[in-house]
């Protein structure tokens, strides 16, 4: 495997943390939640407990079970979806634009592998950058979650870098490839 040449990109970010992102999910309420395929089968459950509540928006409703220490709250979220994010972006505007690999390092150690086949702005900076409440919810984007979530703990000592790649087919290849070969940390499923 060649050696390669990676570009080492600044993030900025902001100062302020998100706990309970998911709160926010009310544009539509319990009921309306339970009707769609990736929660049907907490309906029986939601029916039977928490039949008083399924007009409820339902980021309400799984604060509220969470604030009572109420653990099927959690049956509505993806693995990463109760974390604490922050918000943040590429500072370098001039990589916006191209595509490639890019690589997250903490303390120099090799953590996470990622392609990216349209622009590292859209992955990065609206992908793995910006969690919205979607994003928490178990149809929603687990592994930026995770990202994010790991990216904000450790943002003092996060190191992004970035292999710019033109043809998609190589990304994709180079990139299992280098997953399979280095087995970082963060590309686990956990």
């Amino acid at each position: 495997m060649q050696e390669l040449n990676l570009v080492e990109t600044p993030l900025r970010f902001e100062e302020t943390l998100y706990t309970n992102l998911f709160r926010l999910k009310n544009n539509k309420t319990l009921l309306q939640t339970l009707q769609t395929s990736a929660y049907q089968r907490l309906t029986e459950r939601s029916h039977e407990h928490y039949a008083a509540y399924l007009d409820m928006p339902l980021g309400e409703f799984l604060f509220m079970l969470k604030e009572q220490k109420d653990p099927f709250y959690k049956s509505f979220l993806n693995l990463h979806g109760d974390k604490t994010y922050g918000a943040f972006a590429l500072a370098d505007t001039r990589v916006y634009n191209q595509k490639g690999l890019y690589f997250y390092f903490v303390d120099e150690e090799l953590k996470y592998v990622g392609r990216c086949k349209d622009a590292y702005a859209t992955r990065i900076n609206n992908g793995y950058g910006k969690i919205s409440p979607k994003n928490c919810m178990k149809d929603g984007q687990s592994t930026n979650c995770k990202i994010n979530a790991l990216v904000t703990y450790y943002n003092q000592s996060i190191c992004l870098k970035l292999y710019p790649m033109d043809d998609n087919s190589k990304i994709e290849k180079l990139e299992k490839e280098l997953i399979a070969k280095m087995q970082p940390e963060w590309n686990g499923r956990k």
